[in-house]
């Protein structure tokens, strides 16, 4: 027969081991964690703190953070992987498309080494690319290649400096927004031949974009005056540059130089 008795954490009526109402031991006994003999009423093992009742309880009242920790790892390492895929992704456009310098977009175009090349060639190379960019309309690959183009010149051993190469560099200049420099060139052409058809072409372009009628009307007729005594020297540069000639003088007859 179970006997009644108070609890003596409580006072509510009891029987048995533990209180009903608040758990608390009623006859001592033994631990169910470490085995210490549980002195009467107690809830908590005084010995190593599991609860009377042999329930278990989290040391220190802490949950275990195993798990959050675990999930913070696996996010860091997710964010990592995305961080290197978004990278790798924009490395794979082309070099144009992440503004690269222009001499490795021009390498990724398929086109020779430039630094293979020699400095006249190297000039030359990026001239006719900045030319058929400037004829195509295409104004932005003027602007990544001209600064280049001019670099280029600026390097070249004074031998190479010739007539050719200062109507090539004043072009660059002329479609470039750099008119003072391209006349500036102009100059010194006319410097060593007075005659020279390359100076007049060259002021005359300025004189169209800055259009100034009068500049214009003095290099055509200059131009004109001198076309035929020129063209009967036979400049090397001048057989390079048919097209341009011929055209320049047709916009100076229609005129009227």
């Amino acid at each position: 027969m179970t006997t009644s008795s108070k609890c003596p954490a409580c006072g509510a009526a009891a029987s048995g081991k533990f209180c009903s109402r608040c758990g608390a031991s009623l006859g001592g006994g033994s631990c169910s964690g470490c085995g210490s003999e549980l002195p009467k009423g107690v809830k908590f093992c005084p010995g190593c703190g599991a609860p009377a009742s042999g329930a278990p309880v989290a040391r220190g009242g802490r949950t275990d953070r195993t798990p959050w920790i675990i999930a913070a790892v696996a996010t860091v390492g997710l964010l990592a992987a995305l961080l290197i895929m978004v990278s790798r992704s924009s490395s794979g456009r082309s070099p144009e498309a992440q503004g690269a310098p222009a001499a490795e977009a021009l390498a990724a175009g398929g086109l020779p080494d430039l630094n293979a090349m020699s400095p006249r060639e190297r000039f030359d190379r990026l001239y006719n690319r900045v030319m058929r960019a400037a004829e195509g309309g295409d104004p932005s690959t003027v602007s990544n290649f001209g600064p280049m183009a001019l670099q280029a010149y600026d390097m070249l051993p004074e031998a190479d400096r010739d007539a050719d190469a200062r109507y090539h560099a004043a072009m660059i200049y002329l479609h470039s927004g750099g008119a003072a420099q391209a006349v500036a060139l102009a100059d010194t052409i006319s410097a060593q031949v007075p005659t020279h058809l390359f100076g007049f072409v060259i002021r005359g372009t300025a004189a169209k974009l800055a259009n100034d009628k009068a500049a214009l009307a003095t290099q055509y007729a200059g131009y004109l005056k001198n076309y035929d005594a020129e063209m009967n020297v036979g400049r090397q540069e001048y057989s390079e540059h048919p097209a341009i000639l011929e055209s320049f003088r047709e916009e100076a007859r229609a005129a009227g130089g």
